[in-house]
């Protein structure tokens, strides 16, 4: 029997990152899979003013004495971003640049996935947990650098990784996004990376296709349409026009190999379930700006799978 807990698209919230570590023991699971976009959005800065600090964020204004600056820092990565000490002067140089801000915000990121490392090893190497994490699309590549070079956790990303019998791939990059993330590449490209993997299993009947992004047309792909300036389209009842944004790559791989289970995220609001032939296809979505960890729970057995839940918390 293997027990699994899946989540994915934590965006650098130190609280669901924690709530990911205390899954082993909640759970009784072992192994632990997080999925891609594991880093933040953003710095935000909290600026010295003399004799207080001021940090805007989400369009309100704090004014800070100095022993509540470790509560609002906690509050701003619970959220997934990073917060930073600075003065006007610094800030005027980061405005004028781009270069030197993009320095600082990716050592703010490499900072806190090094923390998270570090708590891995103390608090889940003397369990005997498996923790296997990969970057997504919009994660850039230092940070698969750092995955990679850790001797507390696997980065399966590109490789055919054993989990207690079944073989599981591993891709987080992602068909073309609005945004253009550093890990959108064509459905072309995507194809030849899944393509690259799945030659080299044995049994793909029971293999993991942990890979970010949804399958096509799903169920758990589906997002806001947005318009030229991406903004969601709002239809006649109201509420935002939903449409499938998976990937086609995905789903052709998914049918041709028809493996035991697929892993996806990338999409926050299409939390489910899906069967495409006889493949589970699990979307455990994302709510981690308000510190909620939404993740799976599977339980395997030689034969198949025994029982999946999703859960929140």
């Amino acid at each position: 029997m293997t027990r699994i807990f899946f989540a994915t698209d934590i965006h650098g919230s130190q609280r669901c990152f924690m709530k990911f570590v205390n899954a082993a023991k909640v759970y009784r699971v072992d192994h632990l899979i997080l999925g891609g976009d594991i880093t933040g959005k953003m710095v935000i800065p909290i600026i010295e003013k003399g004799g207080f600090y001021e940090a805007t964020y989400f369009g309100n204004t704090y004014k800070l004495q100095s022993n509540q600056l470790t509560e609002f820092e906690k509050f701003v990565a619970d959220t997934g971003n990073y917060a930073y000490r600075t003065s006007e002067k610094e800030m005027e140089e980061l405005r004028s640049d781009r270069e030197k801000l993009e320095t600082l915000f990716k050592r703010l990121i490499l900072t806190r996935l090094d923390n998270w490392l570090n708590t891995i090893k103390e608090r889940l190497k003397p369990m005997g947990v498996k923790v296997y994490i990969s970057g997504g699309n919009d994660d850039f590549y230092e940070v698969e650098q750092v995955l990679k070079s850790s001797p507390y956790i696997i980065d399966p990303e590109g490789a055919v990784i054993d989990i207690d019998g079944h073989e599981m791939i591993t891709s987080g990059y992602s068909n073309i996004t609005p945004w253009r993330c550093p890990r959108d590449i064509s459905e072309e490209e995507l194809a030849e990376k899944i393509e690259s993997m799945t030659s080299k299993l044995h049994e793909p009947t029971r293999a993991i296709f942990n890979l970010h992004v949804p399958p096509f047309n799903s169920g758990i792909d589906l997002a806001p349409k947005l318009d030229e300036n991406l903004r969601p389209i709002v239809g006649a009842t109201g509420t935002p026009e939903m449409i499938p944004v998976g990937s086609t790559a995905v789903r052709a791989a998914i049918e041709r190999y028809q493996p035991l289970l697929g892993l996806h995220g990338h999409i926050h609001e299409s939390r489910g379930f899906a069967k495409i032939g006889v493949t589970l296809c699990i979307n455990p979505g994302s709510e981690y700006s308000e510190g909620i960890l939404r993740g799976a729970f599977i339980e395997l057995r030689q034969e198949g799978i025994k029982q999946y839940l999703l859960t929140e918390g």
